[in-house]
């Protein structure tokens, strides 16, 4: 029962934002007692999308977010940095087990043949796993430019509220904190 009631819930909220967002809106706003009607972009989403997919940092520059860029130049260049010293780990336990295998003398002499070849499968792994991560971050700072161009268009006002307020129980005369949503049409 308390699982339906759950599910009812979030379906309403879900449905209630849904169909906040897909209406048309024009915003109101006051400056020096004259009226500017703002619309919606549709292409800024997008817009802001192609701009990080095209240059990371790019998209949250045009959503005017500039101090997400630290954040995404700091995630991919960690990313980029893991992958690069990773690799040169890799190639060189590599071309020390191939000199050893020709017979040429290597700097790994205090290491066998199998411990060799566990810190070659070590750093690959490793250096993948950082191309996997890096991309990741990539995809992700153009989702977070996409998303918050949609949500700088979202209409936030008195109408849906939460706020937290404190309630008296009638029964003990005990304060207790209590969340309010408020919807009004």
């Amino acid at each position: 029962m308390r699982r339906l009631l759950y599910i009812a819930l979030f379906f309403f909220i879900g449905t209630s934002i849904a169909l906040a967002q897909d209406e048309l809106r024009i915003e109101n706003v006051k400056t020096n007692d004259t009226l500017k009607k703002k619309t919606i972009d549709p292409l800024a989403p997008s817009k802001a999308a192609f701009y990080s997919a095209i240059f990371p940092g790019l998209g949250q520059v045009y959503n005017k977010k500039y101090w997400k860029v630290p954040i995404v130049y700091a995630a991919i260049g960690t990313g980029i940095y893991a992958y690069t010293w990773n690799n040169n780990k890799y190639h060189l336990y590599r071309d020390a087990y191939k000199n050893r295998l020709a017979g040429r003398p290597d700097d790994f002499s205090y290491l066998d043949n199998d411990r060799l070849i566990q810190g070659q499968k070590f750093y690959q792994k490793n250096r993948d796993l950082s191309a996997i991560i890096t991309v990741a971050l990539y995809i992700l700072n153009i989702v977070d430019a996409n998303v918050d161009a949609h949500l700088q268009q979202f209409n936030v006002n008195d109408d849906l509220t939460f706020k937290p307020s404190l309630q008296q129980d009638d029964l003990y005369r005990q304060q207790n904190l209590a969340f309010t949503i408020t919807y009004q049409f």
